[in-house]
């Protein structure tokens, strides 16, 4: 057999037409390539910035709180003296010598019920005042100056109403609280586009169908901003009025530890305050993206 025909029965082994591309399965990518990898990636892409700033602040810190005569304590200064509130915060050794675990949970009690209230209450009058322009015009600069006053303003008032440290506490929190979840409940309301307004009619919704099924979805974005801001309300407000009304909270541990000149306790308490204040704001935040997903944001 020669050459010629070798190349001729080569030629006819495979029946491509010309000028058409031969295509071959692509490779299914892993789980690992496809979801793990893209997911670690942007993980650590939000993670390490943070701590390596918070690493060399931690250094710089050190530095200049290491030299002679310096005033506040250096980290590792800290870790040696606070080191029991640091790696055990859920102990207990006496009625006042417990945990910042447990004393943070003492204070979030309060701002569980003072909030609570405050986000129902400010919701339900937000909504009415919304519904109102010479309400909204009427009461909106009154809600504007009660909004500037400190919290530990109304402590006094508080304390001479209730008598008593706990309820007086809660007040606080609540009236802090409520005035940016008003405010910003009525503006929600007032920016409900009419076209919605129109459907309602033409579907002839009861009020209290229009006010779940209109109402509370167009406004959601502002609700949960007044939410957000009233949260972080409420931690400071906390914080503040346990300092002078004593218990087992977080703010009064800080009091009694600066009355007992213990410097890196009352920082190592700062960073817990810090910690559980994002913490609830995220926690706002991302019931927020779920009851909104789909609305008009703020």
């Amino acid at each position: 057999m020669n050459m010629p025909a070798l190349k001729t029965q080569a030629a006819t082994a495979i029946p491509v037409a010309a000028g058409e591309l031969l295509r071959l399965p692509m490779p299914k990518p892993s789980y690992f390539k496809a979801r793990l990898v893209p997911a670690a990636s942007e993980f650590a892409a939000k993670l390490v910035p943070p701590l390596i700033m918070i690493g060399l602040l931690l250094v710089v810190w050190q530095i200049l709180c290491s030299k002679p005569g310096a005033t506040l304590p250096s980290p590792t200064k800290i870790w040696t003296e606070a080191y029991d509130l640091i790696v055990d915060p859920f102990f207990v050794a006496g009625p006042q010598d417990i945990g910042l675990g447990w004393r943070v949970l003492t204070s979030l009690q309060r701002v569980a019920i003072g909030y609570g209230l405050a986000g129902v209450i400010g919701i339900a009058l937000g909504t009415i005042i919304g519904q109102s322009v010479w309400a909204m015009r009427g009461l909106d600069p009154i809600f504007q100056v009660l909004r500037t006053i400190s919290p530990l303003a109304w402590l006094p008032i508080s304390l001479a109403a209730f008598r008593d440290s706990q309820p007086s506490a809660i007040f606080v929190i609540f009236i802090t609280a409520v005035w940016p979840i008003i405010i910003n409940t009525a503006v929600g309301i007032r920016n409900i586009p009419q076209d919605y307004r129109n459907v309602a009619l033409v579907l002839r919704l009861n009020p209290l169908e229009f006010f779940w099924k209109i109402m509370i979805p167009s406004a959601a974005p502002y609700i949960f901003t007044g939410l957000r801001i009233g949260i972080g309300l409420s931690w400071l407000a906390i914080v503040a009025a346990e300092m002078l009304t004593g218990g087992v909270g977080i703010g009064f541990f800080i009091w009694d530890a600066w009355n007992s000149s213990r410097l890196s306790d009352i920082i190592v308490a700062l960073v817990y305050i810090g910690l559980v204040g994002f913490i609830l704001d995220r926690i706002v935040a991302l019931v927020a993206s779920i009851i909104t997903r789909g609305t008009s944001a703020n």
